[in-house]
Formats: C-alpha cells, structure tokens, sequence
C-alpha cells in the first residue's frame, strides 16, 4: 500500500529537523493509527544524506531486564552483512558511509560485551559518543524509539530507574548538547499519559498525535485504495465504509482490498461482529474475575458494574472528558486496548470505530 496524506504531520517533523535539536518529541497515537509507517516514510523519502538515523524497536525485543534493554539498543552486527564488528574503525565507517539508516547502534563485540559488567551510564556515555562522530564528520544524528513503554517496568536494583536514566541521557542530547534529534514512539496511551506528566521531562519534551483520518481524508483514502485496487465504490459505499471503521488507515485498507473480490457488506459485517464477540466475551469474563489494577502502590478493584457504566457514556459520543469515567475504570480500559487516552486533552474514545460500533450495538 502506497503511502498517503500525513502532510501536516511529515511539515511538522521536517521543520523540527530542519533546527537544532532542542526538544524531546513523543509521538503517540492509538494502535495501527500509522505512527511507524510515518517516521518510516520520513527517514526513506524526504532525508538526504546528511542525516543519519538510529532506529531501534522495542516491539521486537522481549525485555525485562537491564541486559536486554543494551542489546536492543547496541547492534554488534553490520547492517549490510552478517559481520561481527570488529573494531572501531568499522563503526567509523558505518557511520560516514554506510547507510543513512541503522537498526541499532553499531558497537565492536569487545566494547558491547563490556556493557553488562558496567553500569547503564556507561551505555548512554558510549551512545553519546557515537553521536558525536556523526556530528563531527558531517551528519545530524536522529535517534528513533519505536515503542518506548516497551521498558517502562524494568528495574534496576529492584527501582524503576531505567527509565528515568533514559530520559536524563535524552534531554542531555536534546537540551543541554543540541546534539541529536530524539523522536519515541508510542501507541500506549498510559505511558503517554505517565511521560506528559513526568516531572524531569517539563519543558523538554514536545508531543505529536498521530490520529486517525478525519472523515474528510478518510473519503478520500478510501478512493485512493479503491483506484489502487481497482474496486467500484459509490459515494454511498465509501460512506458505509467510513461509518463502521472511521478513519482507521489499516481498518480502511483492509475493507477495500478484501471487497475487490467478497461482497462489501460481508466484509463490514464480519469485523463488526469481530468486534462485538471480543467485547462481549470481555464483559462476560467480568462475570466470574475480578481484575486489579494498583495505582500508586494502591491495589484497586475492578468492578463490571462500573466497567459497564463507563461504556455506556459512549453509546452517544465518540469521545468524553477523561473526568467523566474514574481513573481505575479508564486506567483498565486502556490497559484492555478498548479506550484510548489524549493526555494533552484529556480525552477518552474508543480505540477504533469498530469498538464504538460494539459498544453500540451491545446491550449494555
């Protein structure tokens, strides 16, 4: 699928690369809203080579502990051959002309190997040096973590600190060097939520919502797909399309390609009902668990009374004001992947259209 719109969000970033690296920038939105395939797009097409980009996806690596966490961040491979790095020279050349994007960090096997007997700030000082040999012989350093919350519950010591390690290490190349251009992803609203409201990131970070398609650019895309994949569509049908899935881009793209050889109607009827079995067998589970959640150290239960009454208030709306539900409630809901959370708004909505269309069509 080719890639489409994004104009507003593409400006966005380019401008903040265009200036001195000055900010943290975390950009959030809820899940398959096209977050990655955005910064992919950006670092593929609109880069030229005087960038040079350090991709590293927490979505691909299980971690739960410290050591994990190195090695999803160190690569000790070169990007183009199953090499080990052998020395520091190699990392030279990989940085000045090897490829303007590298999936990790490069580091000799010697030099990685050190890293588990140290301490994680000899980690980010190693980092931070490679930085500045990009910087040094020409290039501007963009450092990309997909996924962040990925590492929000390691500890270190039996104490959350890895994370706040992180974010001093990241406003020291943003901030205090103007060094590096630090761009976290993530599509955990939660995190969103807890990194909007972290004390040591006040006036260092800036966020960028990548949201789904209005209704306006989702006619629009769906054209697009329907062009692309050779299906007749009426105005009509684009509209239907639009009232089950909203502006979901993977929900979109799914319903016209399948539609390019199974009736339409069968199509959105098949998701919506997808998605009106998995919230009833949610709510139905209610009936026999009680989950917890704690907040602040505080073990609180959930109760489906109060689950229920939260979704009933969006039987109406799409969206409602984060103080209209309580916090244990939307706090489980999200965890669930069935609300999502704007922090900068304080506003809840469902994760898609579809589980709006669930939540109405169920009787609650």
């Amino acid at each position: 699928m080719k890639f489409f719109n994004r104009e507003k969000e593409i400006n966005e970033i380019l401008h903040i690369l265009n200036k001195e690296p000055d900010d943290i920038y975390f950009i959030y939105g809820s899940i398959n809203s096209g977050k990655t395939t955005l910064i992919n797009h950006i670092i593929n097409n609109e880069l030229n080579d005087n960038y040079k980009v350090f991709y590293i996806n927490f979505r691909t690596y299980l971690i739960s502990e410290k050591k994990d966490f190195i090695e999803a961040i160190f690569s000790t491979k070169k990007d183009d051959f199953l090499e080990t790095i052998k020395d520091k020279s190699e990392v030279l050349n990989l940085i000045t002309k090897g490829a303007r994007i590298l999936t990790g960090v490069p580091i000799p096997e010697v030099e990685f190997n050190k890293l588990f007997e140290e301490r994680i700030n000899d980690a980010f000082q190693y980092l931070n040096n490679i930085m500045l040999e990009t910087r040094k012989n020409g290039k501007t350093p963009i450092l990309i973590l997909d996924e962040l919350q990925m590492i929000k519950d390691i500890t270190t010591n039996g104490q959350k600190y890895l994370l706040k390690e992180l974010f001093q290490f990241l406003v020291s190349l943003t901030k205090e060097q103007h060094l590096c251009h630090v761009f976290c992803l993530t599509s955990d609203s939660l995190f969103a939520e807890y990194v909007y409201n972290a004390g040591e990131l006040g006036g260092r970070a800036k966020y960028i919502l990548v949201d789904d398609f209005d209704k306006e650019t989702s006619l629009r895309f769906i054209s697009f797909l329907a062009k692309e994949n050779g299906v007749a569509l009426s105005d009509s049908d684009k509209e239907k399309i639009y009232s089950y899935v909203g502006g979901k881009p993977k929900d979109i793209a799914y319903v016209v390609e399948e539609s390019s050889f199974k009736d339409l109607k069968e199509v959105l009827e098949y998701l919506l009902n997808d998605s009106i079995q998995k919230l009833d067998m949610f709510l139905n589970k209610l009936d026999y668990i009680t989950p917890k959640i704690s907040i602040e150290n505080e073990i609180i239960e959930i109760k489906k009374e109060d689950v229920v009454n939260a979704l009933k208030l969006f039987k109406t709306k799409y969206e409602i004001d984060k103080n209209d539900v309580s916090m244990p409630i939307y706090i489980y809901l999200i965890k669930e992947n069935i609300l999502f959370l704007n922090p900068q708004k304080g506003i809840l909505k469902p994760q898609s259209y579809l589980v709006w269309n669930a939540i109405k069509r169920l009787e609650l």
